[in-house]
């Protein structure tokens, strides 16, 4: 499966820019791309992101979209599941992970103390 990354050797990231709210998120969740890029309207590519919560932090809504979605909990806490009010959901540690399906329906989430999540999203080879 041909994917649209560079070979890339270990690097320390740059944590304090380049990141950016991701369409359709409030502004306390930014991203920021690390490697590759998707390209959603012709279903190709592939991008490896670090999503940002800020601690506090929620989305409202359900998330689906029509790509493959690994997700890798690295520092802080998700819950997954609340309602438009961010109460509710089940809370989840570091060192979880959660890997889905294109069209399957995801979230809304929230963060009590911040978060970071590292994120794979890619297509089906054609």
């Amino acid at each position: 499966m041909a994917m649209n990354k560079l070979h890339d050797e270990f690097h320390t990231l740059d944590m304090k820019s380049g990141w950016e709210v991701p369409a359709g998120y409030p502004s306390g969740i930014q991203q920021k791309i690390i490697a590759g890029g998707l390209d959603e309207k012709n279903k190709r590519g592939s991008r490896t992101r670090l999503l940002h919560f800020d601690p506090g932090c929620y989305t409202t809504e359900p998330f689906v979209h029509n790509y493959w979605e690994e997700v890798f909990l690295v520092s802080g806490d998700l819950v997954v599941g609340n309602d438009k009010e961010g109460k509710g959901g089940e809370s989840f540690q570091p060192f979880t992970y959660a890997c889905r399906p294109p069209g399957a329906v995801h979230g809304p989430f929230r963060s009590d103390t911040g978060c970071i999540l590292l994120e794979i999203h890619y297509y089906d080879p054609v």
